[in-house]
């Protein structure tokens, strides 16, 4: 696993951090996922999900109210009940607090039946899991999706943060879900954030989470600290 950090502008810290799968030199989420067979993914899921468990209560060892975000595959979790128990038991282990534990569903991957995914997450948030819409605006994570359920918080897709400063339509579009989202009782997280410009766009609309490159890169089985340049842009943005 890589870890990649969440910042909050609100708290002006860390809010946590997203498991990222990685292969063993280092091969993207992407090479990795494409191996994975429909027979293995229930397996796959699991074995992700334990590993970024025992890491994260390793790496978080100095700070105990940083959380932790995890994807998973909707369509591997046959039973909720039943797909929790090698989860759970990792939390116990490591006494990570599963109140800390985010899981962030959908990554390109068709939701066969809403209903069984509604018990998900009817189940998670039962045990104390925060849940999360990843990649809202791509693929198959958009207002259908949302309509069918509310998430604790909606991650903005990369596409629609991307030129966010210079583009009226995306602006647009952004103040529309931040309307929804305020709505509905959702928090809102920018990923994908790339350019200054592109935070400060974001933070002026009322986005309070963010990730993406401009804060730090994904490093593996390491904690990253965010970049100089970005440290000094977010004390004069305090400042200002």
């Amino acid at each position: 696993m890589a870890f990649q950090p969440i910042y909050d502008v609100a708290s002006e810290r860390v809010w946590g951090y997203e498991a990222l799968v990685r292969g063993l030199e280092g091969e993207g989420a992407g090479a990795i996922l494409s191996k994975v067979s429909p027979e293995q993914r229930y397996r796959f899921d699991q074995a992700c999900r334990v590993k970024a468990i025992d890491l994260a209560a390793r790496l978080f060892a100095q700070s105990d109210d940083l959380h932790l975000s995890i994807n998973f595959m909707p369509n591997a979790v046959y039973e909720p009940t039943a797909c929790l128990r090698a989860t759970l038991a990792a939390a116990r282990k490591s006494q990570f607090p599963l109140s800390s534990i985010m899981f962030e569903f959908t990554e390109g991957e068709a939701v066969t039946d809403v209903a069984h995914l509604r018990n998900i997450i009817t189940e998670y948030r039962k045990i104390g899991f925060i849940t999360a819409l990843d990649d809202f605006g791509a693929g198959y994570a958009g207002l259908g999706l949302l309509a069918d359920f509310q998430p604790d918080l909606i991650k903005i897709d990369m596409h629609l943060v991307r030129d966010v400063d210079t583009s009226r339509a995306r602006q647009a579009i952004l103040a529309a879900l931040l309307a929804i989202a305020r709505d509905l009782d959702i928090a809102i997280l920018a990923e994908g954030v790339e350019t200054e410009a592109e935070f400060l766009a974001l933070k002026s609309a009322g986005v309070t989470l963010f990730q993406g490159y401009w804060f730090a890169k994904p490093e593996f089985e390491a904690l990253p600290g965010l970049g100089s340049a970005t440290l000094a842009a977010l004390e004069r943005g305090q400042t200002a």
